[in-house]
């Protein structure tokens, strides 16, 4: 595989480390995506330790409303999350 084949598996591999523990086994309930966000993606996502802000993020990934995270809404978190890290990198 090549290296961005590899960096895309182990997105794909990270979504389900968290999504079999609770739940649907492919899809994240809010406390897996609270796991996985805090886990994961501590420096890159701000006030990860505070409910309120989980839940935001969770209600804007939650598309279809149906309590749960798949990974085609997780990708939204994903996409944000390279925007993000991309435009800080053109600024250091």
């Amino acid at each position: 595989m090549t290296k961005l084949e590899d960096h895309l598996e182990g997105i794909i591999n990270v979504f389900h480390q968290y999504s079999v523990r609770l739940g649907h086994f492919d899809t994240l309930i809010k406390r897996e995506l609270k796991q996985l966000i805090t886990k994961e993606l501590p420096t890159i996502l701000q006030n990860t330790k505070d409910q309120a802000t989980i839940d935001k993020i969770f209600q804007e990934l939650d598309a279809n409303q149906d309590g749960q995270v798949s990974f085609n809404e997780f990708v939204a978190l994903v996409t944000k999350v390279l925007m993000t890290a991309h435009d800080n990198i053109h600024k250091e």
